[in-house]
């Protein structure tokens, strides 16, 4: 594994390598002893899998309060997306920045996503895949989004939105007395 910092604390682009012969390849997606180089500690405690049927979808913004902030290794298994994040930790000097990245099954790349980011994707083909690995179980008492067009936000997807939940859609912008979590 491959692991790449940002400017952003605590957020690493990771490529994986892989193990090819004539029958296919091996890539290891998660090993504690490469994470541990990073100093990254904490365990994983739940796995999600999305299936995205239509390309140009867009999912996201979503985050959980304190105590419930959660760590996320976010990975495409099948196709390819636009993975973005927004720093919403309120002491962090990149705080309501932005970063993306494209994940794509073909390199198996990945990203982990410290505790205090909202986390969204558009898909960028039909019949995508991503898999979640968690640090924190999902509490829906929690759970809060930022709707994808927010202006102070200000990303640009690279397709026009085919299609959105109502509650993402619904999802409220950001006020000018958002603080952080």
């Amino acid at each position: 594994m491959k692991f790449f910092n940002t400017n952003f604390d605590g957020l690493w682009v990771i490529e994986t390598e892989s193990k090819s012969d004539d029958r296919g390849f091996l890539t290891r997606l998660f090993c504690k002893n490469e994470f541990d180089k990073i100093n990254f500690h904490q365990e994983f405690v739940q796995e999600n899998l999305t299936f995205t049927k239509a390309k140009g979808t867009f999912r996201g913004f979503h985050y959980q309060l304190p105590p419930h902030t959660e760590t996320k290794l976010v990975r495409c298994i099948d196709g390819k997306v636009i993975d973005i994040v927004i720093d919403l930790r309120k002491n962090s000097k990149t705080f309501l920045d932005t970063f993306s990245l494209e994940l794509d099954s073909s390199r198996l790349n990945m990203i982990l996503i410290p505790e205090g980011f909202a986390h969204g994707f558009q898909t960028l083909t039909d019949n995508c895949m991503m898999l979640y690995l968690h640090s924190n179980f999902y509490n829906a008492s929690f759970e809060r989004g930022i709707r994808f067009n927010d202006p102070a936000i200000n990303i640009e997807l690279p397709l026009l939105v085919t299609d959105i939940s109502e509650r993402d859609k619904n999802h409220p912008n950001i006020l000018k007395k958002f603080e952080g979590i």
